[in-house]
């Protein structure tokens, strides 16, 4: 695979991976708008492990607390503030877990994946964001974060296996109806991003690896390489800028994407 692809996809699942912009809805559209061979699902899964380590180093403070309150966890006993945080991201991740593989083992996975389907949800959760980020209460902190919200916001990310929507798009948007300030329905979006991307790229890993050479395993560690650099960038920017700057710019974004993929769908 050349470098410059490798590159390409990497920072392109690294930027947006994390943005309300759907990072998959990029990365099947980059090989139909370039015209360029699909990356491979080695190489996707390899852009997602680097995001995954950029989103535990970034929040590190959150998550190792919930980390050491795993085994407390498997004891039954959720009465430390770690155990809490892990019990309320294992059933947040529990939803799309459950869709993704049905999904998969109906094929609708693949059905989905066209610029037509990318372009309208692009366009109508776009819409849905900036409704929620502009009528949306802020009487809520990250931690007051409940059970019944940890399932509420799962099931939002379920949508979020529509390409185009964007995972952390759509949690946002759940969070922010929920009353949630801008930057903590950011963080619980973050927060929330780490068991879905293992229990994806476990998945997907898994049937990778048994077509895999060191060839492609190569390719695979610079991916993830720089998509974690490319991640960790972005990641800060973001939380940096919702301290003073709502999610319209990125509203605006999705709006001229989406027009534009659908020019192409239906030109």
């Amino acid at each position: 695979m050349a470098l410059f692809h490798i590159f390409l996809v990497a920072i392109v699942q690294g930027i947006t991976e994390f943005l309300p912009i759907s990072s998959s809805g990029h990365l099947i559209l980059l090989p139909n708008l370039l015209h360029i061979p699909d990356q491979g699902q080695i190489i996707d899964v390899a852009v997602h492990v680097g995001t995954l380590f950029a989103v535990i180093l970034y929040f590190w403070s959150d998550l190792r607390g919930a980390i050491f309150g795993l085994p407390r966890l498997f004891m039954g006993r959720a009465d430390t503030p770690g155990a809490r945080l892990a019990l309320l991201l294992i059933v947040s991740a529990v939803p799309v877990m459950v869709a993704g593989l049905l999904l998969k083992i109906t094929g609708l996975n693949d059905a989905l994946r066209s610029i037509t389907v990318i372009g309208w949800a692009t366009l109508i959760f776009g819409v849905l964001l900036y409704w929620a980020d502009q009528t949306g209460k802020t009487v809520r902190t990250s931690e007051g974060w409940t059970l019944r919200d940890a399932i509420l916001l799962g099931m939002w990310q379920v949508i979020a296996l529509i390409p185009g929507t964007s995972r952390s798009g759509i949690t946002i948007t759940g969070a922010r109806v929920m009353g949630f300030a801008r930057e903590d329905a950011a963080r619980l979006s973050m927060l929330m991003s780490v068991p879905t991307i293992i229990a994806s790229g476990v998945l997907l890993g898994a049937e990778a690896a048994m077509t895999a050479d060191m060839g492609l395993i190569r390719d695979g560690a610079i991916a993830a390489a720089l998509a974690f650099v490319a991640a960790l960038l972005a990641l800060g920017l973001m939380m940096r800028l919702l301290r003073s700057v709502s999610f319209t710019p990125y509203v605006i974004y999705r709006m001229v994407l989406g027009v534009a993929l659908l020019a192409i769908a239906y030109g």
